[in-house]
């Protein structure tokens, strides 16, 4: 039986994405394109309500519709996000046993992310036996954990390697609030910091997140010289009380050493 409600949500459940994704996933080898009628069916959503979904998925660049047929096949955004998916999982594959030694030789938690948009998104973490857990837990950090990237270590790598255009439209979008104690709050500062970034490879957050936190981020390069992630090596001032040039000096040669094996891994020469 059709459902005519929009979409309703309960705690920590979107019900509204689920349908969106439910839509999606109608669309297989065997039924690439498919019309209204047929999609409403395969959801049991009334056609209204299945229309309104269609034609947002349609904006976003999710499905497209054939202007002869009026009926929708996947579009390219659903593409985009398959690559993104298998780079991910190769990018993983690759840095997890870099990661895991990296962590071990230092002592201290070393995490690796991509960009999406204004954020950095966590795909990995890896903890040595002699690493604290009070860092993490203070931050609620795991993989899949999201953060802005303008006061993070990793996110500044990330936007320092952007082209110009792309870097202004996400500095445009930034709202530059005041994170922690010593957090870049101006555009001017951030660009300055980013350009520095590009010139020695490697980029540092003094308590720019949160008090406390300092670390260190390196750029994770494919094939093609691009970069597609990075890595950081994460101290709490309670576990290593020192300035944050020691902390540099002490972690820097390993860090850039990690990230140039898992570049390599992935094809960079």
């Amino acid at each position: 039986m059709a459902v005519d409600e929009d979409s309703t949500t309960s705690s920590g459940f979107s019900q509204s994405l689920e349908r969106g994704l439910g839509i999606l996933s109608t669309f297989t080898e065997t039924t690439p394109v498919l019309g209204i009628a047929e999609v409403s069916r395969a959801v049991a959503l009334n056609k209204s309500t299945t229309y309104r979904y269609v034609a947002t998925l349609a904006r976003l660049g999710y499905l497209q519709q054939d202007p002869e047929t009026k009926k929708y096949s996947l579009g390219p955004r659903v593409v985009d996000l398959g690559f993104a998916a298998i780079n991910a999982l190769e990018i993983n594959r690759a840095a997890a046993p870099y990661l895991q030694a990296l962590a071990d030789e230092t002592g201290y938690t070393v995490s690796m992310a991509v960009l999406d948009g204004t954020d950095i998104i966590y795909v990995e973490r890896r903890r040595s036996c002699r690493s604290s857990g009070g860092l993490a837990m203070a931050l609620n950090l795991h993989v899949g954990s999201r953060l802005p990237a303008y006061c993070t270590s990793m996110g500044k790598v990330l936007l320092a390697y952007q082209e110009p255009a792309v870097l202004r439209g996400l500095l445009d979008r930034t709202d530059f609030a005041r994170r922690g104690p010593k957090t870049l709050t101006n555009r001017e500062q951030l660009t300055a910091a980013l350009a520095r970034i590009r010139q020695s490879g490697v980029a540092v957050n003094d308590e720019e997140l949160a008090a406390g936190l300092r670390s260190v981020a390196a750029p994770v390069r494919d094939r093609t010289g691009r970069v597609v992630a990075a890595i950081n090596i994460a101290v709490h001032l309670t576990v290593w009380s020192t300035t944050a040039d020691a902390v540099v000096s002490r972690l820097e040669r390993p860090l850039r050493h990690s990230a140039a094996e898992i570049s390599n891994r992935l094809g960079y020469r």
